[in-house]
């Protein structure tokens, strides 16, 4: 046997031999073979790793991940205490479904409940909602609460009930498009303006008929922070209801608001404060301060919530409601997002809302002392969106890539349709953006502003047929099959829609969350 095919052989058997490192104790985790060769990836593995092996394994590819503590793109929350984290390391062991084995976690949900009714002020004493995954299964089982009640009310009319329609602004989440395809209902969106980001009264009315399903109404836009105006919706809505005899109601989606207008704005009127708002959602996992996974949807009253939409089932002991689009899932963040409303209270989100008030006015002062920047929020929200007065030398998109250098994770995007022109950044000031880190931010922004003024972007070539460089890298032996499907990736959409070529063309990246 030559060298070749002894050295071909051994490198075989290191992948598919049993793993001499499980039976050797006290070896260091880079000396295991384990550590030469790739992970799995495309086949199911036929042996195991040790523990700290694949710890380290993975922690290691992890590691390429951005710094949550800097990801000023997303909403979603990056920071919680310790004990708030304890209690969701013991939670998560719980199937919060199987509420007859763990009653006391579904008496922890009711609370969260009826405490957001009586913060959005809802009628009656005990509230009727439940916690989702985020607000995108909120506002799906708000469609489908507002479809059948609108259907339900057609039949009775003796009309057909086969063509709904719901009305919002271009401004929407992607959740809305989606939640209007699953459930087949016609999208119908006003467009925005680039002075105005936002659905208005204005722009709602032509498109409301009587196969109007609802009125989509947004405190907190994704885009720029807006609070829409609710209660002009509502009064428009009140008198076209009256003219028509139709009954159309308004879903506010307060994914983002709904923790902050009540301790930033408590004299805003956008809740159930208005008959019309029949339901509203809320992230307890953006500014309710809780880990990914945890939304709610609050109705107005019982009869809002349609009995056809609850299901009721015995087999896991008792009888148990389920009004959700999920089943099983842990009760991790259910438990966390209880542990921050008795922690805080309304003293202490008032509390942290004002500082992130304070940080995003600090911000959005910095930036406009530049001389660079035009201000497109309504400093409703601790959020900053902003757009370049000059994009001649150098875009958004120039910025976002160069500040992710210094490890800021800042978005670039175009707005929604009426505004897609306009291509803007956003910085969303969560709980742990503290005024040092504004100071830092606005350093490193500085700094960018100052190269690409002395060194103008140059334009990459977008072209399918444009390759990644290399970088002058020498390429190593049987990776040339990695780097080109690396190449092939960069200008592909994945499986799941995400595209790479919106950094360089400013295509829209609608529902930036």
């Amino acid at each position: 046997m030559d060298s070749h095919t002894h050295s071909s052989t051994a490198h075989l058997s290191c992948h598919t031999g049993p793993p001499q490192e499980l039976e050797q104790d006290g070896v260091a985790v880079y000396a295991t073979r384990a550590m030469c060769h790739r992970a799995p990836k495309d086949a199911f593995p036929a042996h195991g790793l040790p523990s700290a092996v694949a710890f380290q394994l993975i922690q290691d590819e992890l590691n390429l991940d951005g710094n949550p503590m800097m990801n000023l793109a997303s909403f979603v929350t990056t920071y919680m205490e310790p004990e708030a984290e304890a209690l969701m390391a013991t939670a998560m062991r719980k199937n919060f479904i199987d509420i007859d084995e763990y009653s006391q976690t579904a008496e922890l949900q009711n609370r969260c409940v009826n405490m957001l009714a009586h913060l959005f002020h809802a009628p009656a004493s005990e509230g009727v909602g439940t916690s989702t995954i985020g607000s995108s299964e909120a506002i799906m089982l708000a469609g489908l609460a507002m479809k059948w009640r609108w259907r339900d009310w057609k039949k009775g009319r003796g009309e057909a009930a086969d063509q709904p329609n719901i009305v919002c602004g271009a401004n929407v989440q992607v959740c809305w498009h989606k939640m209007c395809r699953y459930f087949e209902i016609e999208c119908r969106e006003a467009d925005v303006s680039p002075d105005c980001l936002c659905l208005t009264a204005e722009r709602a009315r032509p498109l409301i008929d009587s196969n109007t399903i609802g009125v989509c109404a947004i405190l907190g836009s994704t885009f720029n922070g807006e609070f829409e105006d609710v209660k002009a919706m509502h009064d428009m809505l009140e008198e076209l209801n009256e003219e028509n005899g139709w009954q159309v109601p308004i879903h506010v989606d307060a994914a983002s608001g709904g923790f902050i207008a009540p301790f930033t704005a408590p004299d805003l009127v956008w809740d159930f404060r208005l008959p019309l708002v029949k339901s509203i959602n809320v992230s307890g996992h953006k500014f309710g301060l809780v880990y990914a996974g945890i939304g709610w949807i609050l109705f107005r009253e019982r009869g809002d919530l349609p009995d056809g939409l609850v299901f009721h089932v015995n087999y896991l002991g008792g009888d148990q409601a389920s009004f959700t689009l999920n089943f099983s899932k842990s009760a991790a963040c259910i438990v966390a997002q209880y542990y921050q409303l008795v922690r805080l209270g309304h003293e202490g989100y008032k509390a942290i809302v004002e500082n992130g008030m304070a940080a995003a006015a600090y911000l959005r002062e910095g930036l406009v002392e530049t001389g660079k920047f035009s201000v497109v929020d309504r400093a409703h929200m601790p959020l900053v969106a902003f757009s370049l007065k000059d994009s001649s030398k150098y875009t958004v998109f120039d910025l976002q890539d160069r500040l992710r250098g210094r490890g800021w994770i800042v978005p670039a995007y175009t707005c929604p349709s009426g505004a897609c022109d306009l291509a803007i950044m956003r910085v969303v000031v969560k709980q742990n953006f503290s005024m040092d880190m504004a100071d830092m931010l606005l350093h490193d922004m500085c700094s960018c502003l100052a190269h690409f003024d002395a060194h103008p972007a140059v334009r990459p070539d977008t072209s399918p047929s444009h390759e990644m460089p290399h970088g002058g890298a020498v390429e190593r032996p049987n990776a040339a099959a990695h780097w080109s499907k690396a190449r092939r990736l960069l200008h592909s959409v994945h499986q799941i829609g995400v595209s790479a070529q919106h950094r360089h063309t400013g295509q829209k990246t609608s529902g930036v969350c």
